[in-house]
């Protein structure tokens, strides 16, 4: 017996070992589709990289200010840097798209439905927030920066260290619009609520102002603002969505517990 429990114990831990095994080398094909995607995405965009830029370049452009590069591959290094960034952008779907084939067979029927909904509405969102920074907020946050130097100082800005600003003020934006998807998410999970929400919305608005400071550190409060208040707007957008869901989840409920009592009857 107990030789027979020892080849049982065996037995299941080499299965535990495969299965981690399996799961690895999922994991590390997943990651590898994603980086083939990403540099496959990349090289198509270099074709335009230089519209991109130009459009990129026109909060600077507006203001009748010229860029410089002071190195003989700083031009270079910015437009792969750009192509690699809209690669990413481009390959996000195929990205997402592994990561949920990667999730889902450990997901039941319903479940499966809720992930697929959670993974195209982030994508969606991040791609929204990723335009209202630029299109809404950063043509803005630069007219109002640029007019720190006053007439006494003449900006000498490299194209370099311009790209990398904007791609670090245009990222929190898409993170930033997930807000409703994980408040979603935590709701789904039992751990927040409306009435959490509510009662907390001063808390939040303080954190808004707090997280958007963090995220651009600049000297005015405009631009920090500017990042505030879409955040407030979405914690407000999330909270009645929950309370729709909770209204909704409630009459399901009373629904069932009707049609229980109905069925009660009708066997007595």
């Amino acid at each position: 017996m107990k030789g027979c429990s020892l080849i049982s114990k065996e037995l299941m831990s080499k299965e535990m070992k495969m299965s981690m095994i399996e799961h690895l080398g999922e994991l590390r094909r997943v990651l590898i589709i994603s980086l083939i995607s990403t540099f496959a995405m990349a090289v198509i965009c270099m074709v335009f990289v230089d519209r991109v830029l130009k459009i990129l370049l026109a909060p600077v452009a507006i203001t009748g200010n010229q860029m410089v590069f002071i190195s003989v591959i700083e031009a270079l290094m910015t437009k792969i840097l750009i192509s690699v960034f809209l690669g990413f952008l481009v390959a996000l779907p195929v990205i997402l798209w592994q990561f949920w084939g990667f999730v889902v067979p450990a997901l039941r029927k319903l479940e499966r439905v809720y992930f697929t909904l959670f993974i195209a509405a982030s994508y969606v969102l991040f791609i929204a927030g990723i335009l209202f920074g630029f299109f809404g907020v950063y043509d803005l946050g630069i007219k109002f920066l640029l007019q720190f130097g006053g007439p006494e100082l003449v900006p000498m800005i490299t194209i370099g260290k311009y790209i990398s600003f904007t791609i670090s003020f245009l990222l929190p934006f898409g993170m930033v619009f997930q807000l409703p998807v994980a408040t979603i998410f935590l709701s789904k999970l039992g751990i927040i609520d409306y009435r959490f929400m509510a009662k907390n919305r001063k808390y939040a608005l303080l954190i808004s102002v707090v997280i958007a400071a963090a995220i651009i550190p600049t000297p005015d409060m405009l631009t920090p603002m500017l990042l505030a208040a879409p955040m407030i707007l979405l914690y407000e957008l999330s909270a009645q969505i929950i309370r729709v869901m909770e209204w909704y989840g409630r009459r399901q409920e009373q629904k069932k517990a009707k049609a229980a009592g109905q069925l009660r009857k009708e066997t007595k």
